[in-house]
């Protein structure tokens, strides 16, 4: 299986347009949104089987039993993050300040403090001719790349005989990007024309160079700063980056994405845009030449 993931420097780039689309050039059967703090993929790709739940545990969180609290306050003093507070005579753990490190389990005199496995959010799966595996983080919940990782993992063991995976990453270079880059075999980058698109977009690069993973760039909205959409261009030339294409604001692109359509489906200079990238970036998925 050849597996593409798709990212981006920040978010509102276009790289979940850009991933419906070549999910939908492709006629992909297996793709994955690995966004797990904001996953929208699913609004552009419509499945039509019932989706598989499951709850994903993330790190425990310290509870504490009134009955058994002396209302000492070491657990409070001990608590780094400032999670346990006096509330109303009594001590209360706020679950979105915990993070589950156990120091007040252990110092507290009388046992009154456990730590408890805790909720931190839910997988989806869709299983069928087509096979879609997707997740949402809880707010204020960490583990977002071990999430990123079950997502991965849930696709590649309910489609190991598809020949290609499209996955739709995160925005940055945080936990869920590393998560999301790790063990795929080509990372498309969809660049915004400006400074700060152009900082992010050599953020990523770096990213995907320590982790050994090739990259390739594009980037949408071109006509946004032709200038900085030439910068970047040279940039890619410069440092023997496969540059696969720009693609201009189209507002008929715009208005096909508030109907929750791909770009796959709709005539329109984005979307022949979008598709000389796709066929670029599939070549040099493939192996062949930039």
């Amino acid at each position: 299986m050849k597996k593409l993931l798709i990212l981006s420097g920040k978010g509102g780039t276009g790289k979940t347009t850009t991933a419906a689309a070549f999910i939908g050039f492709a006629k992909a059967e297996a793709f994955a949104d690995c966004d797990v703090d904001a996953p929208n993929l699913h609004l552009v790709v419509h499945m039509d089987t019932e989706p598989e739940q499951t709850t994903f545990y993330g790190s425990p969180k310290a509870s504490i039993q009134p009955e058994a609290c002396v209302g000492c306050g070491l657990c409070s003093e001990a608590c780094r993050f400032r999670a346990i507070r006096p509330e109303a005579g009594r001590y209360t753990v706020n679950a979105y300040a915990c993070e589950g490190c156990g120091v007040c389990a252990y110092i507290c005199p009388q046992q009154a403090v456990t730590l408890k496995e805790d909720i931190a959010g839910a997988q989806t799966l869709y299983r069928g001719n087509r096979v879609f595996s997707t997740a949402t983080l809880r707010m204020g919940r960490g583990n977002s790349g071990k999430l990123v990782a079950a997502v991965k993992t849930a696709l590649l063991e309910a489609a190991p005989d598809k020949e290609l995976a499209i996955m739709d990453g995160s925005p940055g270079i945080g936990c869920p990007v590393i998560a999301s880059i790790s063990g795929v075999d080509l990372v498309l980058i969809v660049a915004e024309p400006s400074l700060s698109g152009f900082s992010d977009m050599k953020r990523i690069l770096k990213t995907a160079a320590i982790l050994g993973t090739r990259a390739v760039v594009c980037v949408n909205k071109a006509e946004g700063s032709l200038g900085s959409a030439e910068t970047i261009e040279r940039f890619c030339e410069a440092h023997d980056i496969p540059f696969v294409g720009r693609i201009p604001y189209d507002r008929q692109a715009s208005a096909a994405i508030n109907a929750g359509l791909s770009l796959a489906e709709v005539p329109c200079p984005a979307r022949d845009a979008l598709h000389k990238v796709y066929t670029q970036t599939m070549n040099l998925l493939r192996g062949g030449a930039a």
